[in-house]
């Protein structure tokens, strides 16, 4: 059975600064697939995973998101889109002045879940579900920085997207931890959801293979097609 793509980037250009743009860029991505997005810092990893998620233009070409061209999408449609994806920061950004139940329950209520007995029941899924039902209670300050980012996690997967976009998942974590949030990712797509992972953790990848594209003077290379 072939897989339907859920991310298309067609002669994509994209202007990620004053002096550099990435033009022509072309690749898919199928449904169900775990793919790392490398590259140097500044090379445009963030501007291509910020593009997917509206928060960039795309300056040309066509880029197809779970079936919604955003090239053409309308302002109003772009919440309907950012229901589909799933976003993880390296830095967090969860909301300091709440609990992580709060900073949870922010999210499905901006989403338009009404019914507070199922927010309070889908917040303990994701909670349990990354290991973190024990400190729902707990600002962010009180978390280390796995715990934080196993919360944005449990954010991101909420409303059970299609996409998750991981930017630098890791990058402020150390190894061991490291390999926590990796596995944990891997788990999250087993169950179906795909992941677009911006990384420049080349011992990440070796010690989790999957299909690779490289970013490099503006020009996207497939590496590696492994699962």
């Amino acid at each position: 059975m072939m897989k339907s793509e859920i991310i298309v980037f067609n002669e994509v250009s994209l202007k990620i600064s004053e002096t550099n743009i990435i033009e022509n860029l072309n690749f898919s991505i199928s449904s169900g697939d775990f793919t790392y997005l490398i590259g140097k810092t500044g090379s445009g990893k963030s501007s291509i995973i910020r593009s997917i998620y509206c928060d960039i233009p795309i300056q040309s070409g066509n880029c197809v998101i779970d079936g919604i061209e955003i090239d053409k999408i309308k302002k109003n449609q772009i919440p309907l889109l950012r229901r589909k994806i799933g976003i993880i920061f390296q830095d967090f950004k969860l909301l300091s002045d709440r609990t992580v139940h709060k900073n949870l329950e922010f999210v499905l209520k901006a989403t338009e879940w009404k019914d507070n007995l199922k927010i309070d029941e889908r917040i303990n899924e994701v909670l349990n579900q990354v290991g973190m039902i024990d400190i729902k209670d707990r600002f962010p300050h009180q978390l280390s920085g796995g715990e934080q980012q196993r919360v944005s996690i449990a954010r991101a997967i909420l409303n059970k997207p299609d996409l998750i976009l991981a930017d630098e998942p890791t990058g402020n974590l150390d190894p061991a931890t490291s390999k926590e949030i990796m596995n944990l990712l891997i788990d999250i797509n087993n169950q179906g959801s795909t992941v677009l992972m911006a990384t420049h953790d080349y011992d990440m990848i070796s010690n989790f293979p999957k299909k690779t594209l490289r970013l490099e003077d503006g020009k996207l290379f497939e590496l590696s097609k492994k699962t």
